[in-house]
């Protein structure tokens, strides 16, 4: 039985999934903090995501997946990404890979790609509906994320087409691991337990 609360998510995830469609940025609630989000394969729509969070154009985007498999020819596996692909997804983990033969508009300069499957149901929804999508923390570059979505509307107001409201989400920024380098190495500090990672990120 579909109920007045389960049509109303629907409806905004419809109207997510063709803002997106229509290159434009939307907000959305993930496990950690909220993010901008974007297709992947529509250069103008990238490079409106760096406008609008003023980010310097060295730093890439992150993809964000349902599941692992939609990264098919995105991203070259390694034997201890995926073993923490398999220990640590879906959560709060971004894994640096390698970009294989398949392109997209991000990177937009490297060679590697940051790749996360979210702990977060209704973002999952989304994903599923409109294939990975190119995020950011939802802020200013230099300023803290946003974890509610007032603070995003106070900051972006009417510049983010929709904005996908998804809970309070825990705050704090996912660990980052580059999987793309022996032994993988710790980029960023976050959520996970460093003493659950030591197994995979020593030689």
């Amino acid at each position: 039985m579909t109920t007045p609360r389960s049509r109303s998510a629907d409806r905004s995830l419809e109207a997510a999934v063709a803002a997106l469609r229509a290159g434009e940025v939307i907000a959305v609630a993930t496990d950690t903090v909220y993010g901008l989000v974007c297709d992947p394969a529509d250069a103008a729509a990238v490079d409106r995501v760096y406008v609008l969070k003023r980010r310097p154009a060295d730093l890439e985007l992150t993809l964000l997946t349902a599941e692992a498999a939609d990264l098919g020819g995105l991203v070259e596996w390694t034997q201890p990404a995926l073993a923490l692909a398999k220990a640590f997804w879906p959560g709060p983990l971004s894994l640096v890979l390698s970009v294989a033969e398949r392109r997209l508009a991000v990177p937009r300069s490297g060679s590697t790609l940051s790749v996360r499957v979210p702990d977060h149901a209704h973002l999952r929804e989304l994903l599923r509906r409109s294939g990975p999508l190119a995020s950011t923390s939802a802020n200013r570059h230099g300023d803290p994320p946003a974890t509610s979505a007032a603070a995003v509307r106070r900051r972006f107001g009417a510049e983010v087409a929709v904005l996908l409201w998804g809970g309070r989400p825990g705050g704090v920024a996912s660990t980052i691991i580059d999987c793309s380098v022996t032994p993988p190495r710790v980029l960023r500090d976050g959520p996970i337990d460093g003493n659950r990672l030591r197994g995979f990120v020593q030689g």
